[in-house]
């Protein structure tokens, strides 16, 4: 990931908690595209989870297969501030194991 300046941060959150960690995101100057600052893609999607025990589930019960309304946020974040934009979302994020994907943009090796 050495070579790539931009990475797409995916995370799946609460509907409810989608925009205030979108807001966060936005604070550290993640989500900026050229002259615009604040994208973010939002995709509704169905997740679905078993928590084991020990787990301390936001929602749902322990041992129990469970269906939460979730969107997949998505937004474009400069490789320097990955570091930073994860301990955002761990921080805002109510889940207690938060899926956090770091993909790099081939379109800006190309600038």
């Amino acid at each position: 990931m050495q070579n790539f300046t931009h990475v797409k941060l995916e995370i799946f959150v609460p509907q409810d908690h989608a925009l205030k960690l979108a807001d966060a995101l936005s604070e550290i100057g993640v989500g900026v595209i050229g002259n615009y600052d604040h994208c973010v893609a939002l995709t509704p999607v169905r997740g679905f989870f078993r928590p084991l025990p020990g787990a301390n589930p936001f929602e749902g019960e322990e041992g129990k297969i469970n269906e939460v309304a979730e969107y997949k946020l998505e937004v474009n974040c400069r490789r320097e501030l990955v570091k930073d934009a994860i301990r955002v979302i761990k921080r805002v994020h109510p889940y207690e194991e938060p899926v956090i994907n770091v993909i790099p943009l081939a379109n800006h090796l190309f600038e």
